[in-house]
């Protein structure tokens, strides 16, 4: 049998607040590697500190990718995801360095490892609509609909996530097809490398909340009110009818800052959203972990060294 000649790349997934940059960075200097992100914040010009996007000082001397492509009030999506990140890795190898894939969007991952296929492109009018239905029936009622025209998909996603299940309806409304349809076409191939992929979450449940609520709070004093409050005196953010729905103001912690700021609560209920909503997204992040059966976790409180001796024998194979 031939040897497989795909060249490496390196993937660090894990749940927010669980330390990949710092690791995804060790591993870069450790073997000549840079950084391709694969997050959907860090996509978005401005969306510093509430996002935890590396500054200056972290990016300084590691090329990082795939930061910064599209300003607040735009929309990237996960196929434009996979080109621009395949294209990254394609370059970085090219120049005989180490790819290393760092973040927690499960969707972008999947789009770039798995494939992904064909999709309709988002209609912003047909969005808002779906939107405004809800305002008035309530998600789990548009759930049910999405259960009648696609019980597959229905079956997957969860009554609670108002962005997937706006997304399915959309699929369905603008093509006659259910979404399950598409996710079962040829589209985008899977990214042609050799992926080792590795899990950096703490053991501990509790240790990654305390994780979480800690930077949260570091955020705050960082300035992130500020920044929202910048985001939202852009002009162009000023003319988006409903700011809300951005996928950049979706991004945990910016949805609950902006709410805030228009007055909703006080600032103790608004730090405890906030950290419950990143809560959220970390139990989210994990149960689609789980469902990576082919990744090595590792806890980054006592195994930061065994992931790097499974990393450098990856590499010497």
């Amino acid at each position: 049998m031939a040897a497989d000649q795909r060249p490496l790349a390196i993937a660090l997934m894990g749940p927010t607040a669980s330390g990949k940059t710092a690791a995804a960075i060790a591993l870069a200097k450790a073997h000549d590697g840079e950084i391709v992100s694969v997050d959907s914040a860090l996509v978005y010009r401005g969306l510093q500190i509430g996002a935890a996007k590396p500054d200056a000082a972290e990016q300084a001397g590691i090329p990082h990718h795939l930061l910064d492509l599209r300003d607040p009030w735009q929309t990237y999506s996960a196929a434009e995801f996979a080109v621009d990140a395949a294209a990254a890795v394609g370059d970085i190898v090219a120049r005989g360095k180490l790819p290393i894939l760092a973040g927690g969007t499960g969707l972008y991952f999947r789009a770039l490892l798995q494939g992904l296929s064909p999709m309709p492109e988002a209609d912003p009018e047909l969005r808002a609509g779906i939107t405004a239905e809800a305002e008035v029936l309530g998600w789990p009622a548009l759930h049910a609909q999405l259960a009648e025209v696609d019980p597959a998909a229905a079956r997957r996603i969860h009554a609670t996530d108002p962005q997937r299940i706006q997304r399915a309806l959309e699929v369905h409304r603008l093509t006659g097809r259910p979404i399950s349809y598409w996710q079962a076409q040829p589209g985008i191939a899977r990214l042609p490398a050799r992926v080792l992929k590795l899990v950096l979450a703490p053991a501990e449940r509790a240790v990654l909340h305390q994780r979480i609520e800690r930077r949260f709070d570091l955020m705050l004093e960082n300035g992130f009110l500020d920044e929202v409050r910048g985001l939202r005196a852009l002009p162009q953010m000023a003319a988006v009818a409903a700011p809300l729905d951005l996928p950049a103001i979706r991004a945990v912690g910016y949805r609950q800052a902006w709410q805030f700021l228009d007055g909703q609560g006080s600032a103790a209920e608004f730090r405890d959203k906030g950290v419950f909503a990143t809560r959220q997204l970390a139990k989210r992040q994990l149960t689609w972990l789980r469902g990576e059966l082919d990744a090595r976790w590792f806890d980054p409180h006592m195994q930061m060294d065994r992931l790097g001796d499974a990393v450098s024998r990856f590499l010497a194979r």
